[in-house]
């Protein structure tokens, strides 16, 4: 059994492993190269190497009861979509309620992390560096917590042109604010949640703001039936349960009604290039206004000169100033040697996404190489829970030959389901891929037991929204206040809405109110006379 585990990174999923280690009885060593806990979350006005980064106004785009971890929710006041400052304000709590930082060591960076010779009968060395010193150490497992968010990928071929702009460009990493662009011309390339804010930012700034985009994307706001927050509402076993059995056909039809009864993307050039595809949408509900008022206009791809572009339909637009490549990330682990973990293509075989499937034994894992359609946050901490009772011997893997057979069929159904853009290499769906996870370590929620033993609580979740509690109310993590929580949602949703007192309405007797209704019939009546 695995016992010394060694945390790389103290980001989101680098402070739910090392609780994960601590229930599961495990001793976790986090190493963050920073001074801070946070990760991608921290804010800084700096771009700083090996480290993610974003922009001053970033706020989250999945609500904060689908963004809590299972046995911690999210303080009812607080607004149900966080600004990042608000969100590492929850994690310091996080990290506070569970004593997680004393296991922490701060401004240590990880130089290596390679199986030791006896790999089989020890683990593997982890070489860091801290105030100038190299470390060394063995650890019985290791998991990597570093995130994807860290290499910007900018294809400057794939733009016919650039090395002759004149103006400025840069990848949306180095992003922070819009002070600075005012009057600018400013091209954002890209139609992803950091592109449709950015653009939108700088559009209250900028003379004029284009967004370039080849694919298209659906786009939505972050409220959605009776003000509830889009993804209560969306992700919810129902759903998913219609998106399992429903033809293709079927559910490319329900996706346009859903995105279409805000505007019609065809009016505005969003719509998706392919529509079969159930691509994560953008979640952004100021960028539809901005079209609308000219702020911002969409175009298609194009080609640059010195100081325009020309676009594939033939138009031109002059005198731009700035180019913004909103194009994602690469991904790469300089720190680990090609025998654990190996990256072609920008890709990398993992089982269940996890877990290199060649290794001598199962203590390598890698935490949050994924994009899930929802909140990561409950998806890594599941990945944390049922790799620490691997790790700690009372759950196991299949064979390298079924988990290689996973790999392969899962990519498969990735590309039929997402497509083979760059975008999409991580991308799964949610409370499919969280069921798997859960059903490993035995805290999948038995609905059909609980319809017999608890029906009010079965039908909640099963029409409810789908967020973390769900997995901790049997089985291994299991949560006395889980069922508490679940059934109390709609309190934490409305507590931050309802900061205007208003008087309760007064309730007319029934008599009365139909006596108003005659009178107002005999007046319409009259008019309606006089008026022929």
């Amino acid at each position: 059994m695995a016992k010394k585990v060694a945390v790389i990174g103290a980001g989101v999923s680098g402070l739910i492993s090392p609780k994960c280690c601590v229930d599961e009885g495990l001793e976790p060593t986090c190493f963050e190269g920073t001074e801070d806990i946070g990760g991608l979350w921290r804010f800084k006005d700096n771009v700083e190497d090996g480290r993610a980064s974003i922009y001053q106004s970033v706020i989250t785009n999945t609500s904060k009861e689908m963004s809590c971890f299972s046995d911690f929710p999210m303080p009812e006041d607080f607004p149900n979509f966080l600004h990042n400052s608000k969100l590492l304000e929850y994690f310091r709590i996080f990290a506070k309620n569970f004593d997680l930082l004393k296991y922490i060591q701060f401004q240590t960076i990880v130089l290596s992390v390679k199986k030791r010779l006896d790999f089989s009968s020890s683990g593997q060395e982890v070489v860091t560096e801290s105030q100038g010193k190299e470390h060394s150490a063995v650890f019985d497992a290791v998991m990597v917590c570093s995130g994807h968010h860290i290499l910007p990928h900018v294809p400057l071929e794939s733009f016919p042109g650039i090395e002759r702009f004149k103006g400025q460009y840069f990848h949306s990493r180095q992003y922070k604010h819009p002070e600075g662009f005012e009057r600018k011309r400013i091209l954002v390339i890209g139609i992803g949640n950091s592109a449709s804010d950015i653009a939108v930012e700088l559009s209250k700034k900028a003379a004029q703001v284009f967004i370039s985009t080849r694919q298209g994307s659906w786009v939505m706001g972050r409220i959605s039936e009776h003000g509830y927050p889009w993804d209560m509402v969306l992700h919810t076993r129902f759903r998913s349960m219609l998106q399992n059995v429903l033809p293709r056909t079927v559910l490319k039809w329900m996706m346009e009604q859903q995105m279409s009864r805000w505007f019609n993307h065809e009016n505005y050039g969003l719509v998706p290039q392919n529509k079969y595809l159930l691509k994560e949408p953008v979640i952004n509900g100021d960028l539809p206004s901005h079209i609308l008022y000219g702020a911002i206009k969409v175009k298609s791809r194009g080609e640059l000169t010195e100081t325009s572009v020309i676009f594939e339909d033939g138009t031109v637009e002059e005198d731009i100033d700035v180019i913004v490549f909103a194009t994602g990330y690469t991904f790469s682990f300089p720190f680990l040697e090609d025998s654990l973990v190996k990256v072609e293509n920008n890709m990398v075989s993992l089982y269940k996404y996890i877990f290199p499937p060649h290794l001598e034994k199962s203590t390598f894992a890698c935490i949050g190489l994924i994009q899930p359609l929802a909140s990561i946050f409950p998806t890594v901490e599941l990945q944390a829970r049922w790799v620490t009772r691997v790790f700690k011997g009372v759950c196991t893997l299949p064979s390298e030959r079924t988990m290689m057979a996973d790999i392969i069929k899962r990519n498969k159904e990735r590309i039929n389901l997402f497509g083979e853009s760059q975008s999409q290499i991580l991308q799964t769906s949610y409370i499919n891929y969280l069921d798997e996870l859960a059903l490993e370590i035995g805290a999948k929620p038995d609905l059909f037991s609980l319809l017999l033993k608890d029906p009010k609580l079965a039908v909640q979740l099963y029409f409810g929204p789908c967020n973390s509690c769900q997995y901790c109310l049997m089985g291994p993590g299991r949560w006395e206040g889980a069922r508490g929580a679940i059934l109390t949602q709609k309190q934490r949703i409305l507590k931050p809405l309802k900061t205007r007192t208003l008087e309760p309405p007064r309730n007319f007797p029934v008599s009365f109110q139909l006596k108003i209704l005659g009178l107002l019939t005999v007046v319409v009546a009259f008019f309606q006379f006089q008026w022929f």
